[in-house]
């Protein structure tokens, strides 16, 4: 019989499904410091555009790093795909939920998201070196 000292904990085996719960954990990281930024200082909430766009951002690019050393290989590919649903997410998020209709800035968003997430999977695919 194992102790339980000796039981690893449950890993996740898909680099794709791991990058997008650690992008989700930093997202959620940034959102409550965002939050307690908007709460403990006299910032209005009108200033809260940028720092959910660097919030994003940093959550897929760590994503695509975690993604990437996971994979092993072909970072960019696994981190542009987990940057690629992040994007597609948060536009049919906001698409239906805040009723923001599909603009010239949504394709934009996305690709931009696939970049980020393909830069941090190259990264993370160093790291594992």
């Amino acid at each position: 019989m194992n102790s339980i000292s000796k039981i690893s904990p449950p890993r996740i085996s898909s680099p794709f499904l791991a990058g997008l719960v650690y992008a989700a954990l930093w997202l959620i990281v940034g959102v409550l410091a965002a939050s307690l930024l908007l709460l403990l200082t006299d910032m209005q909430e009108s200033e809260l555009t940028m720092y959910s766009f660097i919030i994003h951002g940093v959550a897929i690019f760590l994503g695509g790093m975690v993604s990437g050393k996971r994979a092993g290989n072909k970072g960019w590919y696994h981190g542009g795909l987990l940057g690629l649903l992040y994007g597609l997410i948060v536009a049919i998020v906001g698409f239906l939920a805040f009723d923001a209709g599909i603009k010239v800035q949504t394709p934009v968003l996305v690709t931009f998201c696939f970049l980020l997430g393909s830069l941090g999977g190259m990264l993370g695919v160093n790291l594992k070196k």
